[in-house]
């Protein structure tokens, strides 16, 4: 990326992460403080995360991703 350029945002992508993220963890009936809690992340940020609000960084999906028994490929999937 060329020096000063900003990287936009993947709004496909940011959608498509929070939409797993809310799924998988609904499914396996976790709530948003539970794996807030368990993965060490404010509450809040879950909430964000889920909400499409902000871009969060690899480590957190992969942390997720651990505490919710799949591969972290399988929030990155489209239905």
């Amino acid at each position: 990326m060329p020096k000063g350029k900003k990287h936009k945002r993947n709004e496909r992508g940011i959608l498509i992460l929070a939409k797993n993220i809310r799924r998988y963890r609904e499914s396996k009936g976790i709530t948003i403080e539970q794996l807030a809690n368990e993965i060490d992340v404010d509450y809040s940020q879950i909430s964000r995360i889920e909400r499409a609000l902000v871009n969060t960084n690899i480590s957190i999906v992969f942390d997720i991703a651990a505490f919710l028994g799949i591969k972290p490929s399988q929030l990155l999937e489209e239905d």
